[in-house]
């Protein structure tokens, strides 16, 4: 089984981009974010003419998100208790005995705002979701743009970005309450070192110089993690031409 997780930054711009990896790289799950497409306009035809299902929650320029699947997902959830969200972040589905939570966590904008207030509510009514899966599966991914960057080796410069958005005290322990569950963030089962990012400012020529930070992970339940073979970051996307600002992460896991 093999999951990956993708901010493609507007579909409707990336989604040759989309078809081309699926085809080579053959997800078993791919979530996801900044869809940026209402319902009505999602390509699901074109997926699905590539071998894959798929399940969508949109809105008009912002947001928005997807699961494709080799086969049908089930008991999908667009809403979680207690969270009072109009904006679509959030799709939970299950394919097998897995659960995927697939997260477009909110930015935050800067520390001290009223959004990084909301970040972190956000934050800690979605852990609480997740719990409740943890109840149920035994095998439970959280994946996603999580906008928050897990420690200092996921940022090319921690003394400029110490205690800023992404790189923040609270929002790293918001984080932590994930791994308090048992969760493992996949790419450190099997990479100690830093310098891996996930993500590049499109200014300053910022992919060039290798100016990152790894904020899309794949974070896995103590079950899944038992089985969990690889996990990496694919920067082939980042390369293309009109890319995202993400690129694709992955974790491949023994059936």
């Amino acid at each position: 089984m093999k999951i990956a997780s993708w901010n493609v930054n507007s579909l409707k711009i990336r989604l040759e981009q989309v078809l081309d990896w699926c085809r080579e790289e053959q997800p078993t799950l791919l979530g996801l974010q900044e869809t940026k497409l209402t319902d009505d306009k999602f390509p699901a035809a074109a997926i699905e003419e590539i071998g894959y299902h798929v399940v969508y929650a949109g809105q008009p320029t912002y947001n928005g998100v997807a699961v494709l699947s080799t086969a049908p997902v089930e008991d999908v959830v667009t809403d979680v208790p207690g969270l009072d969200d109009p904006q679509r972040r959030i799709m939970a589905c299950t394919l097998g005995d897995t659960r995927l939570v697939n997260l477009y966590v909110v930015n935050g904008k800067a520390v001290g705002t009223d959004k990084f207030a909301y970040k972190l509510e956000w934050l800690a009514r979605v852990t609480e979701y997740v719990e409740s899966q943890l109840e149920r599966f035994e095998n439970v991914a959280v994946i996603g743009d999580f906008n928050i960057a897990p420690d200092d080796r996921d940022v090319y410069d921690p003394v400029e970005w110490r205690e800023k958005i992404h790189c923040s005290t609270p929002e790293r322990e918001a984080l932590g309450h994930f791994f308090d569950l048992g969760f493992a963030d996949s790419f450190r089962l099997h990479h100690e070192d830093g310098g891996i990012y996930s993500w590049w400012d499109y200014r300053a020529a910022a992919y060039r110089r290798k100016m990152g930070l790894r904020i899309d992970l794949i974070l896995t339940s103590p079950a899944l993690s038992e089985r969990c073979i690889a996990s990496y970051v694919d920067e082939g996307p980042r390369k293309l031409e009109r890319p995202s600002d993400h690129t694709p992460v992955v974790a491949e896991f023994e059936d």
